[in-house]
Formats: structure tokens, sequence, C-alpha cells
């Protein structure tokens, strides 16, 4: 027999709230069931678009509806631990949307609550389900490049959207630019290291166009090491225009390059490849599913309800959560010190 559709809540119904919303609408075996929106223009958005669904301005009444079963939650970073540890409490399954936190004690302590409760808590690192991004995995994990030593993760766009009331660029409630994009760099980074460990250490720089605000790091790049002298480079500007993300991976027999690019970070026509090669011989590797933010969203509603009711595992887990808010800690603390740090004394 069919299982029943799982019940979606969704809190926060900003730009990326509605893309939240509309994978869960889009996802067969789930169903938007409430909506928690700040204003009464978005709560009646939220009616608007989803009639079937309780609409509130409060997401506390959200949580007390009895019938919800997963909550995703979509809200600027600063209100991350408080949501979510309300969403726990309340028995409910959770994807949070990165960062994780903004500090690791509080990751630590979702992850705890999650394990009492024996409740499913995923991190919103949507790429690991992309079709390019998880395919690089794929190839470095079945052998094709020897062992990985080495890998690149690039993105160069036009700048951050402001966000509601402007949060994105207060660095009281964004926490800093660092856990904004680069952390889900920094995740791919490790996802394709991992052969190697832990990082180990971390090395950053970082500068700012924006005169009288050289905390908003419009260029930004970090060397994270790893045991054996593997490492990886993560970098970003937000001086650019577009939307532009590569990944190169080199290994002991061969390396990948990944490329994507869109006028927008969501949007439906992309252009994209990877490429593979033996040291002698290029190959391009199919790509036959479209890949793209707003499309991994989707698939990431399709493993949590996997995960729910069949006990699959997470595509990123707290844990995998906590090393992204690590590796991002650790990253700006370089760019204040100007030195490097050693991940144990972030994590």
């Amino acid at each position: 027999m069919t299982p029943s559709p799982l019940r979606f809540g969704v809190i926060g119904f900003g730009a990326w709230g509605k893309c939240h919303a509309g994978a869960i609408h889009n996802t067969a075996g789930a169903e938007v069931a409430a909506i928690a929106a700040k204003s009464e223009n978005t709560c009646a958005e939220g009616r608007q678009l989803y009639p079937d669904a309780a609409v509130y301005s409060d997401y506390r009444q959200l949580l007390d509806q009895a019938d919800i079963d997963v909550v995703h939650v979509v809200v600027p970073s600063y209100l991350h631990f408080d949501i979510a540890k309300s969403v726990l409490e309340s028995g409910k399954h959770l994807l949070l949307e990165k960062p994780m936190c903004l500090t690791i004690s509080e990751c630590q302590a979702l992850n705890q609550l999650a394990q009492e409760k024996q409740l499913q808590l995923a991190v919103g690192h949507e790429l690991r389900l992309s079709s390019l991004w998880s395919r690089v995995k794929q190839e470095i994990d079945s052998g094709a490049i020897g062992e990985p030593q080495y890998a690149l993760v690039e993105l160069s766009r036009k700048p951050y959207r402001l966000g509601a009331d402007g949060w994105r660029y207060d660095i009281d409630r964004v926490g800093n630019w660092i856990l904004e994009e680069p952390i889900h760099f920094f995740d791919l980074a490790r996802w394709y290291l991992s052969s190697a460990g832990k990082p180990t250490s971390l090395y950053a720089t970082a500068n700012s166009r924006q005169a009288g605000h050289p905390e908003l790091q419009d260029n930004f790049s970090a060397i994270v090491n790893f045991d054996g002298g593997k490492y990886a480079v993560v970098s970003q500007s937000l001086s650019m225009f577009e939307h532009h993300q590569t990944a190169k991976v080199a290994g002991t027999e061969g390396s990948l390059w990944a490329s994507w690019s869109g006028a927008m970070d969501r949007t439906r026509h992309p252009s994209f490849f990877l490429k593979a090669s033996n040291g002698e011989t290029v190959r391009e590797i199919p790509i036959e599913k479209i890949t793209g933010e707003i499309f991994e969203l989707e698939d990431q509603v399709a493993m949590l309800i996997d995960a729910i009711q069949n006990g699959k595992p997470l595509s990123a887990t707290a844990e995998d959560g906590m090393w992204s808010v690590g590796m991002c800690l650790a990253a700006q603390k370089s760019v204040d010190t100007g030195q490097p740090i050693k991940m144990t004394d972030i994590i």
C-alpha cells in the first residue's frame, strides 16, 4: 500500500522559502500543509499559492499543528538555532537550511536533541544531490582519478541579495559572509577529499570593495589542509556577474573538471559540463538530468521522505552541517588574525 503523503510545514516564506515550498509541492509523496510567514503580505501570498495549507504569522502556531510531519526552516541565519530547537522539541523531523547554526555549540545541541528525540535532522547542503556535483563524487569513489590529492571549488557571481530587512548585509544577523555561500563549497571540498579524513587546518584571506565595511567580504579564498599533504582551495568573488561555479579535482591517476553557469543561481536553463582525463585523453561525461539549486531542492525533499519512511541515509547530516560551520568559523578567524587555524581549536 502506498504510504500517505508526508505533511510539510515551511517556516520562512521569503524568496528561498517559496522555492522550498515549490519543491515540496512538486515532489511525489509530499504536500505543503502549513506555512509560517513574517508579514501579512507574505501570509497572503502563501494563502494564494497554497490554498489548502494553514498559514500562520507565528511559527509556534505551525508547530502546534499536530498533523505536521516535517518542517523546513528557511529563515535568516541568526534565527536558525531557536526555531530549529523548537521544531525538534515539538517532535517533528527537520530540514534546516545552511548554515546549520552560527556556533559549534548550537550545532552540537541540535544534533544531541535530534538524537534524543529520534528525529531526522537534515542540513540544506543540496549540492550533494546535484546530478553534476554528485557525479564528481561518484567518479572519485569509483577510482577514476586514483587517490584524490587536490580539490578546487570556486564561484564568481553578482552581489548577494539584501534579504528581508537587509539582514544579509548586517553582520550581527548573518554571522559572517563565509557562512552564506562559501559554506556550500567547504562542504563539497570536504566531501570530495573524504578519503583523506577530517580537515586539519585552514588559512584564509579576504577583502571588501565596500568602503567602511571590511566585514562584508566580496572576495574570499581559503586553503584547507588534510593529512598526507592533500588540500583544497575554496574561493569566491561577489564582484563579478551572473553565477558561475567550478569544481576541479586532481588525483594520482587523472583529474575531473565540472562547471555550471547561469544568469543567476536559480535559473532553470543553465549550461554545465563534466570532463575527466587520465592524463592522455579527455572524455566528457554526460549529465542527463538538469542541475541547479532549485532542482536539487526537490531531490532533497525526496531524500528526506526516503530517510523518514525507509531509513535511508541523509545526504547531509547534522555532523556534516557542523563541520561546514566549523570550517567557515575557522576561515573567518584566519581572515581576522592573518594566521592559519587548527581545526581542533574550532571543533
